[in-house]
């Protein structure tokens, strides 16, 4: 059965116009078009069940967008969240009215600015949003504040506290949000540790927190500073830790610690810490028990085996007062601290809240000492 004359029509009309985008209204029985000059809609009168009907109108779009009735090809289907879709075939699927065209063209990675604002117009939702914010030309683009702006106001019905942490993650690009706006996510983080872990990825050095400096911080930043001018990353670790702008991620990073509930906040507020003590982070340090790891830090003879680190660490305890030597001990135990570590404990355990905070002990505990050494405490 063919669709009826007066649908054929009015859709062959519709689709030879200027299309930026299509979506069909299933439950309304409409196709919806994004045109040059604005919308455009055409509803349908099925003459079979509606499923079939619908099927028929699929492929007459898909028949006149790509040549072929057969609408999104199958193959394609495993790539539409990994960003293969050609960029040039992103503004023909577009033109599908499939679902799943879009995700391929919010996960492409070649999306443009005005791509992203027609297929926002065809399917809004946060997992879009988030894909597209994560390309740089839409956040910077004009489509940037309209996606993070959606995913603030969705944030407080967002249940995956992953996506929590990727939606504050992203919106803290620069130029998206207003510091209003930055100081509400911040003061939600009290009861939220994921949104502290998203500021801890975006604004590690820009956090919206104010503490004093390591009480050794005045003494050591001269001799830091000329350190970290000669290319030594442990001294301009080191320096911006003692820093009150250091201090602040140390704070953020330890409450997160006492209130997280969620196995996927801690695994997250790992990769940051990871990614915070990238430059001084030795290649080998892939550990999964604290033991070994501690043991490894406390060594005199520091077994690296990258020649640069080796350089670093003995220049820069060469030239510490040594009062001070214990602060490279727990610099080096965070620069080893990685995801790995808390991998064999929730791979036997699924705990949340309070049993999750004491499944995670044997790691934090052994590691709080360092931390506070690290603020002066």
């Amino acid at each position: 059965m063919n669709l009826s004359p007066e649908d054929s029509l009015r859709l062959n009309v519709l689709l030879n116009q200027e299309l930026r985008a299509l979506r069909i209204d299933e439950g309304k029985l409409q196709v919806v078009a994004l045109t040059r000059k604005g919308e455009a809609k055409v509803q349908l009168h099925p003459n079979c069940p509606d499923e079939k009907y619908l099927r028929q109108v699929r492929e007459l779009i898909s028949n006149h967008v790509l040549g072929s009735p057969h609408g999104y090809p199958r193959f394609m289907h495993r790539w539409t969240r990994m960003g293969h879709a050609r960029t040039d075939s992103l503004g023909k699927l577009l033109r599908l009215g499939e679902p799943e065209a879009v995700a391929a063209v919010v996960h492409a990675e070649g999306l443009t600015d005005e791509i992203a604002r027609h297929a926002w117009w065809v399917d809004q939702s946060p997992e879009h949003a988030r894909a597209m914010l994560a390309r740089e030309r839409v956040a910077r683009g004009e489509m940037g504040r309209v996606l993070a702006d959606f995913l603030v106001e969705f944030l407080p019905y967002e249940e995956d506290t992953q996506k929590m942490v990727e939606s504050v993650r992203l919106v803290l690009q620069p130029g998206l949000i207003d510091e209003a706006a930055r100081k509400q996510l911040w003061a939600r983080g009290q009861r939220k540790p994921a949104y502290r872990v998203g500021f801890l990825k975006t604004l590690p050095n820009d956090l919206p927190l104010e503490e004093a400096p390591h009480p050794r911080f005045a003494d050591l930043e001269g001799l830091l500073g000329e350190l970290a001018a000669e290319g030594n990353e442990h001294a301009g670790l080191l320096a911006r830790l003692l820093s009150p702008r250091g201090q602040a991620w140390l704070e953020t990073v330890d409450g997160v610690f006492r209130r997280c509930a969620d196995q996927g906040v801690v695994i997250q507020l790992f990769e940051a810490i990871e990614d915070y003590f990238a430059p001084i982070r030795p290649p080998e340090a892939r550990y999964r028990d604290m033991a070994p790891l501690l043991e490894d830090c406390a060594q005199p003879e520091d077994c690296l085996n990258d020649p640069r680190l080796c350089r670093e660490l003995a220049t820069l305890k060469a030239r510490l007062p040594e009062q001070d030597l214990s602060l490279v001990e727990s610099l080096r135990v965070l620069a080893c601290v990685g995801e790995q570590l808390i991998a064999p404990i929730f791979g036997l355990s699924d705990s949340v809240g309070p049993a999750l905070r004491s499944s995670i002990e044997p790691v934090t505990v052994p590691l709080t000492p360092h931390l506070r050494r690290l603020r002066g405490r």
